[in-house]
């Protein structure tokens, strides 16, 4: 899936082979999704950390075979030093992304270990000659001699200056064999990259972006609260009321890059120097003015850590002033060569960090995480467990299903996430601790930025899923009269309590194409939807079949398999799993299936139940009545399973909202038991939550 990973860390204690460089550039693995078997444990100097990494694979519609465009590394003894590591991630794009990706992830480190060796030669050869130069005169003085040596055998530490230099000429290096390379075509393809050096004995880290992946880090903080029980005994000693004192921890989220893209102030500047336009899609296709100077971007100057708007999933591009092309929607990257000639360069932006003890949590992630996420969610996901591994499975799992929720599509998503236990050594004073260079990019007297979000975080569904969605509802209305006559939709309704409607009600204003119900039209949903309980490697629907139901996991794990298209199922289990849905963990009521409404497309995945738990699934024929009778008037089902009609217009939900993230509203699903099973083992309700049969899959 052109996303693999160098050879382990040698002082890790988990070195069993599985991070190793396992597919030369230019293959590519079927896998949907790698991760590391187990988090690792490594320690470089004084820094002792665990990490976990994973990758997920995008979900795309149309490109069902389209490789994994993201890849990763983590490479030990960075210029021959067990105490230095290099850890990155980079975002491929264009059609030959995924090779770019993995040609930045097989040279760039190498090229950041031989400049720091040359670097640490050249700092070698300086001294020596320096020393030479002082007991030149003296060549009894065995003393000083003895000092000179000791000097020149003494461990190489290279200097911030030098370690940023070798980065910057790292990256460009890079970038030049790239464009060579005869094999790789980056015209119109190229890579971003994120990367993070531990240089150990120094408790340092060097973080260089190029591009719009990001590294977040994640510091610890005590606060102490009183117990508002505890009295104050009034005689100055406060070891009583420290006694009774609460220390509430929490993790504030620092940006260690900037995202270089066409919002960033600096860097339109710096681009449209070239003679670049910047303009959205809409403004290139007409639909938007296309406004004077920075009228429609220089608000995002602006933005706050965090801050979240809706740009509707357009945002803005960098353009030649002769044509349509190439609209990349970053400022900088490897590759890309005809961009570079409109200001799309490699040159890193480059952040020194003596680490603290404070620092906790080091996030390295593409920018499919942080589509939908801020870097203060993604940190205090990660809070929440105490293995990396986990953190990233659980950031990973939501950004997907956030993607799911607000487009027909997902991007690829890569994470890798370091837990930094303990810190040794020296201590530097808080002027000392942080140095940024953006690589000689900014003017002579301009200031490198610091380290920000530089992006918006969307809020909502994307023109282009919108307008989706809306053709797809327009068919379902031409199609109603599919529905069978003999369809009864009291058959479907069941009882539920209070805690249910609330739990399906959150899920359902996470899926695009529900969200948008009128309150009474999602208060029918929610009684038609029907539970279903479900034990281990159930099938809940079958890869290639055509499916008439959309679920809501309320309960347990259940696993998204995927055949290879051309290949059959020769194992029988389905194929490769390439997504979980987890019901159970931090309150998520994940969905999949919601496409079966609309459409009678083939599934595109299988759903394997891995745990006992439980569904609610709502069957499409449901759906088309609450949906095709909305302009003329309202069905109602009552609680006691009876219809009835009114003339009622629907009002607009004045109060909807986003609710709980989703699971996944593609096709990536196949068709069920359930869906297989005959109208007469439907359960119908007597009217007591208890006294309800689930539905059980044969």
């Amino acid at each position: 899936m052109g996303c693999v990973c160098s050879s382990p860390c040698p002082n890790s204690d988990n070195s069993d082979g599985d991070v190793k460089n396992r597919h030369k550039y230019g293959t590519q693995n079927d896998a949907n999704q790698l991760e590391l078997s187990e988090t690792k444990t490594a320690k470089f100097g004084g820094v002792t950390l665990r990490y976990g990494l994973l990758s997920q694979r995008g979900f795309y519609p149309d490109e069902s075979d389209k490789p994994n465009q993201d890849s990763y590394s983590i490479t030990n003894d960075i210029a021959n030093e067990a105490s230095d590591a290099m850890f990155a991630v980079y975002d491929g794009h264009g059609r030959h992304g995924d090779l770019c990706a993995q040609y930045a992830r097989d040279h760039l480190p190498t090229l950041v270990s031989n400049y720091s060796k040359k670097m640490k030669r050249e700092s070698r050869r300086r001294r020596s000659a320096s020393n030479n130069a002082s007991v030149g005169g003296e060549p009894n003085n065995t003393s000083t001699r003895s000092t000179s040596t000791s000097k020149n055998n003494r461990k190489d530490s290279l200097t911030r200056d030098q370690i940023e230099t070798a980065c910057s000429i790292a990256h460009k290096s890079c970038n030049v064999a790239m464009h060579r390379e005869p094999a790789l075509n980056d015209s119109l393809s190229g890579t971003t990259a994120i990367s993070c050096l531990f240089h150990g004995d120094e408790n340092r880290i060097v973080v260089s972006n190029v591009g719009d992946s990001r590294a977040v880090l994640g510091q610890k903080i005590d606060r102490t609260t009183n117990n508002k029980s505890a009295k104050d005994t009034g005689d100055g000693d406060n070891s009583t009321n420290a006694k009774n004192a609460n220390v509430a921890q929490s993790y504030r989220a620092l940006p260690l890059s900037s995202d270089q893209t066409p919002y960033r102030g600096d860097e339109r500047k710096r681009i449209r120097a070239t003679g670049a336009r910047i303009l959205s899609l809409d403004q290139i296709e007409g639909v938007e003015p296309i406004l004077d100077d920075d009228d429609k971007y220089s608000s995002c100057d602006q933005f706050l850590l965090g801050e979240v708007i809706d740009e509707g999933g357009d945002p803005p591009r960098v353009w030649s002033p002769h044509g349509d092309y190439p609209g990349t929607a970053f400022t900088r990257s490897f590759g890309d060569s005809i961009a570079e000639r409109l200001g799309v360069f490699a040159e890193p932006e480059i952040l020194v960090r003596e680490l603290m003890p404070e620092d906790r949590i080091i996030v390295l992630a593409t920018d499919g995480v942080f589509e939908f996420l801020t870097n203060q969610s993604v940190i205090d996901i990660c809070a929440k467990f105490d293995d990396p591994l986990e953190a990233c499975r659980a950031v990973v799992a939501e950004s997907y299903e956030l993607w799911l929720q607000f487009e027909l599509r997902t991007d690829d998503i890569t994470m890798i996430c370091i837990f930094v236990d303990s810190i040794d050594g020296k201590t530097v004073s808080p002027a000392e601790r942080v140095t940024i260079s953006n690589g000689g990019a900014t003017d002579e007297h301009e200031t490198p930025p610091t380290p920000s979000d530089s992006r918006p975080v969307r809020s909502g569904i994307s023109k282009n899923a919108e307008k989706a969605l809306m053709e797809m509802k327009d068919r379902l209305i031409d199609d109603t009269d599919e529905v069978p006559e003999s369809f009864d939709i009291k058959a479907h309704h069941t009882v539920k309590t209070d805690d249910e409607e609330t739990r399906i009600s959150e899920a359902i204003n996470s899926v695009s194409m529900l969200k948008s119900l009128t309150p009474k039209q999602k208060e029918m949903v929610i009684g038609l939807m029907e539970p279903i309980t479900v034990k281990k490697d159930d099938w809940i629907i079958r890869q290639g079949t055509v499916g008439d139901r959309f679920f809501i996991v309320d309960d347990g794990c259940f696993e998204v398999r995927k055949v290879p298209q051309g290949d059959g199922d020769k194992t029988g289990t389905g194929g490769t799993v390439v997504h979980t849905y987890n019901g159970t963990e931090l309150n998520r009521y994940p969905t999949f299936g919601e496409f079966a409404l609309i459409n009678s497309k083939p599934r595109a995945a299988s759903v394997v139940a891995k745990t006992d738990g439980k569904l609610w699934a709502l069957h499409k024929y449901s759906y088309r009545e609450i949906f095709a009778n909305a302009d003329e008037h309202e069905t109602k089902v009552t609680t006691n399973g009876d219809v009835r009609e009114t003339n009622e217009t629907p009002k607009g939900d004045e109060h909807e909202t986003t609710g709980t993230p989703k699971g996944d509203e593609d096709e990536t699903k196949g068709t069920s038991e359930i869906e297989d099973k005959e109208e007469s083992s439907k359960t119908k309700t007597n009217g007591t939550p208890d006294e309800e049969e689930s539905l059980k899959i044969s």
